[in-house]
């Protein structure tokens, strides 16, 4: 019984761990999506080390800036854009679901401005 026990306890506390670990989701990601200035096209370029997340975005209207407290967990990716426009900074917010080895559904809350979807696609 007690070796039952033990078992079970040890599964439950590597299904907790794997939950944990970070998703490997290094690489070229790119995303094309509608917001109210207009189609915008993404180019993402993560680094995952443990559960950090670093790397560059890179847009049409933005150009290149570094990726923001970055943080991988599990399925669930979140990071900062600083967009710089007409001499402001504009901190884009980034949450998102990793929905499988090649896509990444995110939100991003643009300041107080506005909320996207977007689906992000690992480039091949």
């Amino acid at each position: 019984m007690r070796h039952s026990r033990l078992i079970a306890i040890s599964l439950l506390l590597l299904l907790a761990i794997a939950r944990l670990l970070a998703a490997d989701i290094s690489g070229t990601w790119k995303a094309s999506f509608d917001t109210q200035i207009g189609q915008q096209n993404y180019t993402y370029q993560f680094v995952v080390k443990d559960a950090t997340l670093t790397g560059q975005i890179q847009s049409e209207m933005g150009g290149t800036t570094e990726i923001q407290q970055g943080k991988v967990e599990g399925n669930k990716v979140s990071f900062v854009e600083i967009f710089k426009f007409d001499g402001n900074e504009i901190h884009i917010t980034y949450t998102g679901q990793i929905t499988s080895d090649d896509e990444i559904k995110f939100t991003r809350q643009v300041a107080e401005f506005a909320t996207e979807e977007l689906v992000a696609k690992r480039a091949k």
